[in-house]
């Protein structure tokens, strides 16, 4: 992609679509800035649309949270999490997942309408569980 792209930019669009993504995945400013390997100081002034973001650290957000559409992290076009994103979770939860049509129904539901799942919870027979959270 063209470099000029990134002058098009606007501060502060992009600084509100990384907030909505840090908020989406439930992390702090530094929790995000941790997980793409960035500086927390990149991210302060990212987010107070003093910087601009570079290629490499849109690539890292890219490379770290696949729901996140190139265009709508650059531009705001498309929507987040990406389309594709929710075809693969519709895909794979009217897949036998070995949940009970009564929660495939539930999850399938959710997603088609947008709502996110904040935490699964899977408890077996022996007392043990499984904690899937976003």
């Amino acid at each position: 992609m063209p470099l000029f792209v990134f002058t098009m930019i606007n501060n502060e669009d992009f600084a509100k679509r990384l907030q909505i993504i840090i908020d989406y995945y439930g992390e702090s400013a530094s929790s995000f800035a941790e997980k793409i390997g960035v500086q927390r100081s990149s991210i302060s002034h990212i987010l107070s649309a003093r910087n601009k973001p570079s290629l490499e650290f849109i690539l890292k957000i890219m490379s770290s949270f696949p729901e996140v559409a190139w265009h709508w992290l650059i531009h705001g076009t498309g929507s987040f999490p990406s389309t594709e994103i929710k075809s693969t979770i519709k895909t794979t939860v009217q897949n036998d997942m070995g949940f009970d049509s009564d929660v495939k129904k539930i999850i399938k539901e959710d997603v088609v309408n947008d709502k996110v799942i904040e935490r699964i919870v899977i408890f077996y027979a022996d007392g043990s569980f499984k904690n899937f959270q976003n």
